[in-house]
C-alpha cells in the first residue's frame, strides 16, 4: 500500500494549478488522501481545496487528477471532493512549494 501511496503522490505532483507554476501537492491543496484496498486493486479518495473559493478551475483540476491517475494500473477508482474548510492559505504549502514560488 505504501508503494501505491507514493505513486499517487507522484501523480499529484504532475497536476498543476493552472494559475500558479506549481503542483497541487506542493501547493498544499490536497487536504486528505485515503487509499483503500478493493480486492486486488485500490480506490483513492482525495479531499482538496482551491486557492480561492471563486476559482473557476476546480473541475479542470479534478478532471486532470482523475485522468492522470489512470496511469496507475492498481487504481480502480478515484474520487475527488472539493472543500473550503479550512480555507487554503500559503502556510499550507510544502517547503518545496515555497521555494518554487520564491517565498523561502
Amino acid at each position: 500500500m505504501k508503494n501505491v501511496k507514493n505513486n499517487v503522490i507522484e501523480v499529484l505532483k504532475q497536476c498543476n494549478d493552472p494559475e500558479l507554476p506549481i503542483d497541487l501537492w506542493n501547493l498544499g491543496l490536497i487536504y486528505d488522501l485515503k487509499i483503500n484496498e478493493e480486492g486486488e486493486k485500490f480506490s483513492v479518495d482525495i479531499i482538496m481545496s482551491l486557492t480561492t473559493p471563486g476559482c473557476t478551475m476546480g473541475q479542470y483540476m479534478i478532471d486532470d487528477i482523475k485522468n492522470k491517475m489512470t496511469s496507475i494500473d492498481s487504481i480502480s477508482r478515484v474520487d475527488v471532493e472539493l472543500t473550503f474548510d479550512p480555507p487554503w492559505s500559503p502556510e499550507m504549502m510544502t517547503e518545496e512549494g515555497k521555494v518554487k514560488l520564491g517565498l523561502q
